[in-house]
C-alpha cells in the first residue's frame, strides 16, 4: 500500500510540474533546435559544389557574356533629389546639438 502512494504521488507531481509554462517551453525548444539541426546538417543537405572543369563560368558577368547579355555599371545616383511628395514639415524648434 506504502509503495502504491509513493508511485502515485510522484506521478502527480511529475504531471503538474510537466504542465508549468517553463517546462513546456523548454521542451518546446528542444524539439525545435533539434528540428532545425536534422534539416540543416541532416545527409540531403550537402553543398553541391562543382570542380573546375564542370563549371564553366567563374563569375557571373562571364556567364552574362557568353549569354550575349551586355554588362553595364549602374547610374549614379543624381545630385539634386526631387521634392518630397506630400506636405513640408516644420523646422524643429530645439534642435539638437552634438
Amino acid at each position: 500500500m506504502g509503495s502504491s502512494m509513493t508511485t502515485d504521488r510522484f506521478a502527480n507531481s511529475m504531471s503538474s510540474a510537466l504542465r508549468h509554462p517553463g517546462v513546456i517551453a523548454l521542451i518546446v525548444a528542444g524539439v525545435t533546435i533539434s528540428a532545425m539541426l536534422i534539416v540543416d546538417h541532416g545527409p540531403w543537405s550537402r553543398a553541391k559544389t562543382q570542380p573546375a572543369h564542370v563549371a564553366m563560368y567563374a563569375t557571373t558577368g562571364e556567364a552574362a557574356h557568353a549569354a550575349g547579355a551586355k554588362v553595364l555599371p549602374t547610374e549614379p545616383k543624381s545630385a539634386l533629389e526631387p521634392e518630397r511628395p506630400g506636405p513640408k514639415t516644420s523646422p524643429t524648434i530645439n534642435p539638437v546639438q552634438p
